[in-house]
């Protein structure tokens, strides 16, 4: 395409435009259709949800649990934090004769506790407390082995549950957790156990109220369901589990 101006009386010609440089009827259509077809799987998607959005939910609930059919181990692990819980259920599995030793983890001691101490204040640990309702639960004593070592998160743990594992020549675990955390757990361990030849059996706790058909409905299960997710989303991608 050619333009002519007049400038001075004279005639001048400008070179180099063509019919491409502004966009062609057709290409204009081609994106009208485009964001038609998004704006309307946009409308289907959110139809679907409104419609699923209790089966999706529940899915997603249930994707952070992993439950084996219990076997005879040779160790009960019973995971730091929501002691009564999961104490409750490794009580329970060692007098159904599951195993006959429980392992007591060791949760990292937040760094005031030295100052109770020097206080003279007597205030149990995490694993004393867990010892307690154990033994309280008709668990002997000779049958908990307490860990010394100390632990910030599930795969220091997994880490120094190996260790003993190795020491003791356990080929067998019964991994005691809470049912959210029960996913992330039976990972983890499944990584830092791998080439050891030792079996982990993921038994989740049956004292916890999360219900993944309706888990949604509590607020404190929203936010712990929501952060259990980052959290496995982090491990997938920092420790490759």
């Amino acid at each position: 395409m050619r333009l002519t101006y007049k400038e001075g009386g004279n005639d001048r010609q400008v070179h180099g435009f063509s019919s491409h440089a502004w966009p062609p009827e057709e290409g204009k259509r081609s994106k009208k259709t485009v964001l038609k077809w998004l704006f309307f799987l946009f409308l289907v998607t959110v139809v679907l949800i409104v419609i699923f959005h209790g089966t999706i939910l529940t899915c997603i609930g249930r994707g952070l649990i992993q439950e084996d059919t219990p076997e005879k181990s040779d160790m009960i692990v019973c995971l730091g934090g929501g002691n009564i819980e999961r104490g409750l259920a490794a009580a329970d599995a060692y007098k159904k004769g599951l195993s006959d030793k429980i392992l007591v983890t060791r949760p990292y001691l937040p760094d005031t506790y030295d100052l109770v101490k020097a206080r003279g204040i007597n205030y149990p640990e995490e694993a004393d407390l867990l010892e307690m309702l154990l033994t309280s639960s008709g668990v002997p004593e000779a049958a908990l082995i307490r860990s010394d070592i100390p632990v910030y998160n599930t795969l220091d743990e997994a880490e120094s549950v190996r260790k003993i594992t190795e020491k003791t020549g356990a080929g067998s675990l019964i991994i005691i957790t809470s049912p959210m955390h029960s996913r992330r757990a039976w990972l983890t361990y499944r990584k830092v156990f791998e080439g050891a030849n030792v079996r982990i059996i993921s038994m989740p706790s049956g004292y916890y109220k999360f219900n993944p058909e309706n888990w949604w409905k509590g607020r404190w299960y929203l936010k712990e369901v929501l952060m259990e997710y980052e959290k496995l989303i982090y491990y997938v991608l920092r420790y490759h589990i």
